[in-house]
């Protein structure tokens, strides 16, 4: 496999064998050394052999290796000849980030931080297999994987701002139906929960501005305290992808594939549309999650502060295939769509990695249209997180992509040789960051040190344009799942 640098922080695999076109790296040198160090690079050139995908197989700075696609790998495909493949979404469908704001400032936080997130922990269920509290009927949970955060505001459970201020609306096109019996069990039980691996509810601070104006659109400051919501679609969302890939391996078989990871069916085919309505159900059932969880937020964070307001910044998904309009046969650039450009529909996957649309864009909300849309990087517990906007140049460049956090150097199995789950907590303890986890466990499977370096992956993708900074964020206290 051939790699070449083409131009500061761009990387090209070129297309060779049954490749239909050539790979996109944008990472920095430093970026680029983990990222061969697996098989991140194979990943990229096995989903350039799918039909019908479009322009480049991408893999963004926080790419390391997934199932079938890498975890910040992008891909777009035609709409009549293109695939669509559970591999390039994720087990975890919609696994996506919520922002709070609050009306509080770091010391009022700090004055009884341990209390706070002990009741927090207490409030909102996390960890392996961990059930939740709010029991629905089967039918109360058909509405709300076919109505998402929406149908939660409408039973009381938030305000209508708070689905307002989520990619979709929080709600994507849906079809119950397509949703077998087993995803509807495994998800009954597990509305308001966290779940376990990488997901976290984090209490952070604004550490620092560095756009003052678009901070202010955002309604942030310096000092003032933020909440920061990470999980899916739970054991519904699992069951979907296994669900389809089961189906699609009967339907059309891998021999073809360079890898059966990417086994996937024509994006026109029956079995293609279902996927995708039962993949919409459940990204509906994720958006519904976070709702119920800002409404725990909420009524647990009344008792320690009678007079708190907490609004939604943004809500983004990570783990999506969306039906989108770019703009394709650029030579001169996206500015210029009568010099030959040409929008075109066609169907987005995202894996690990976050829409970045720029100002103007219709899939940017009304609220934040004019700056672009709202992009949410999570920190690794103990390293910082960042507010960004998307630009013009990721629609150009990546299918209007950029990277969803730092990205994991170390397997789940090689964090635990790094350190203990105490020794992560001592650590934290020592840098001012209470932590609260399901377990010691899974705290040293996502120690700090598992993951790239935030501040280097942020440097790297506002070097190349596809995000602007608004503000970065540092952590008070965690919840780990």
């Amino acid at each position: 496999m051939e790699v070449k640098k083409i131009s500061e922080n761009i990387y090209e695999v070129s297309k060779e064998g049954n490749m239909k076109v050539p790979g996109r790296i944008y990472a920095s040198e430093k970026l680029m050394d983990f990222i061969k160090k697996d098989k991140t690079l194979t990943q990229v050139s096995n989903i350039a052999c799918l039909p019908g995908i479009l322009k480049h197989s991408i893999a963004l700075a926080d790419a390391h290796q997934g199932y079938g696609f890498s975890i910040g790998g992008v891909a777009a495909f035609d709409l009549n000849e293109g695939v669509i493949s559970p591999g390039g979404v994720g087990y975890d469908i919609n696994c996506s980030v919520r922002l709070l704001k609050t009306n509080l400032k770091k010391e009022d936080i700090e004055k009884n931080k341990n209390e706070i997130l002990e009741s927090l922990f207490r409030k909102i269920p996390s960890g392996v297999g961990r059930g939740s509290g709010f029991q629905i009927t089967k039918d109360e949970l058909n509405k709300l994987l076919k109505g998402g955060a929406k149908y939660m505001v409408e039973k009381g459970y938030g305000v209508k701002d708070d689905y307002k201020n989520t990619e979709a609306e929080g709600c994507l096109n849906s079809d119950v139906s397509k949703v077998s019996e087993r995803a509807i069990k495994r998800g009954i039980g597990q509305i308001g929960t966290l779940g376990a691996g990488n997901h976290f509810l984090e209490i952070q601070y604004v550490d620092e501005i560095f756009d003052k104006e678009k901070a202010k659109v955002f309604g942030i400051k310096e000092g003032q305290v933020m909440i920061m919501v990470h999980c899916g679609s739970r054991g519904l969302g699992h069951q979907v992808a296994s669900d389809y890939i089961k189906k699609m391996e009967v339907e059309y078989g891998f021999e073809d594939l360079p890898d059966r990871e990417l086994i996937n069916a024509p994006i026109k085919s029956e079995l293609g549309k279902d996927y995708f309505l039962a993949m919409g159900a459940a990204a509906n059932f994720a958006f519904a999650n976070k709702q119920l969880i800002t409404h725990w937020i909420r009524e647990d964070l009344k008792f320690s502060f009678p007079d708190i307001k907490i609004d939604v910044v943004y809500d983004v998904c990570h783990n999506i295939a969306k039906f989108e309009d770019h703009l394709l046969d650029t030579p001169k650039g996206h500015e210029n769509l009568q010099a030959g450009g040409k929008l075109k529909k066609v169907l987005v996957h995202r894996k690990g990695a976050t829409s970045s649309f720029g100002s103007g864009s219709k899939y940017v909300s009304e609220k934040y249209r004019e700056i672009g849309q709202p992009v949410l990087i999570p920190g690794s517990m103990g390293t910082s997180s960042y507010l960004l906007v998307g630009t013009k140049k990721a629609e150009e460049l990546t299918f209007a992509s950029t990277v969803h956090g730092a990205g994991r150097i170390h397997s789940r199995a090689s964090a635990m040789k790094l350190k203990t789950g105490e020794q992560v907590k001592e650590d934290l303890c020592c840098k001012g960051i209470e932590v609260r986890a399901g377990s010691m466990k899974s705290l040293a499977q996502e120690s700090p040190e598992a993951y790239k370096d935030i501040d280097e992956v942020i440097k790297t993708v506002c070097d190349l344009g596809l995000n602007k900074k608004v503000a970065r964020l540092r952590p008070l206290g965690v919840i780990k799942g």
